[in-house]
C-alpha cells in the first residue's frame, strides 16, 4: 500500500469498516469536519503528511472485557 497524503483519501480508507451511508447528513458532516482537521494539520507544518496504514500496527480488542456485540 502506498502512503496517503490527500486528506479525501485517508478519511474514507479510515472509515470505510464502518460502512456508513455516504449520503447521510451525519456521514457528510463527520467526512467535512475530518476533512478540515487534516488539512489545518497539513496547512500548519506546511507539507501534506503522509500515512502509510501498512506500517500501522495491529490492534487487539479483548471482546471479553468489553462484552461480545
Amino acid at each position: 500500500m502506498e502512503p496517503m497524503t490527500r486528506p479525501q483519501a485517508i478519511i474514507e480508507f479510515c472509515l470505510a469498516p464502518l460502512k456508513l451511508d455516504p449520503q447521510s447528513e451525519a456521514t457528510q458532516e463527520a467526512m467535512r469536519r475530518m476533512e478540515h482537521v487534516l488539512k489545518t494539520y497539513q496547512a500548519k507544518i506546511a507539507q501534506p503528511v503522509p500515512v502509510d496504514f501498512s506500517k500501522m500496527p495491529s490492534l487487539v480488542i479483548n471482546e471479553a472485557a468489553f462484552g461480545y456485540e
